[in-house]
């Protein structure tokens, strides 16, 4: 399995679904080690996915979660270890790309979009999946830095205000 795959691994789960009921106070969750601050529409459930890097090193990649009005949104980030090339950051961001695409309707993006988000290499995309929802993630490697935002919905819901405010909010720290 690769990197990619083992750390990436985490976002179906995340996305499956929690109880909490949607809420209007909006929390700016701050990621591990301080690297970014994003505004999620309710507190997050945290977690630590313990994965390893292609060379064998153990690292922890942290994932924020909750469902809130019909949407999941979930920001995740890791620290990648020094045996990860991260010297062409467009190559790591297209392997996030393909392996997320594995899991959509049709095993591809609808849209792709590179772009740079506060100095750091990123990649938006958008693609359907099952139960006719769709996936919108933005993924940026500012260094050895991961860091990914999500949300699943309806078609409306992905470009709605609380998508917008969620995605908009992203804040690099470190």
């Amino acid at each position: 399995m690769t990197l990619s795959r083992r750390s990436l691994a985490a976002l179906p789960l995340a996305l499956a679904g929690f109880d909490a009921a949607a809420q209007s106070t909006w929390y700016a969750v701050r990621g591990a080690d301080h690297s970014f601050i994003v505004d999620m529409p309710g507190e997050p459930t945290y977690k630590v996915i313990d994965t390893r890097s292609p060379g064998g090193t153990a690292f922890p990649y942290h994932s924020y979660s909750l469902d809130s009005g019909g949407m999941a949104f979930v920001a995740q980030t890791a620290l990648y270890p020094a045996d990860v090339d991260v010297r062409q950051p467009r190559r790591n961001l297209q392997s996030a790309l393909d392996d997320r695409a594995e899991r959509l309707a049709g095993g591809k993006w609808s849209s792709v979009q590179w772009r740079d988000v506060q100095g750091a290499p990123a990649v938006e995309s958008v693609g359907a999946v099952a139960g006719g929802r769709l996936l919108r993630q933005l993924v940026l490697l500012k260094g050895r830095r991961y860091v990914s935002l999500a949300c699943l919905g309806s078609a409306d819901a992905v470009r709605g205000p609380a998508a917008e405010r969620f995605f908009g909010s992203l804040r690099l720290v470190s």
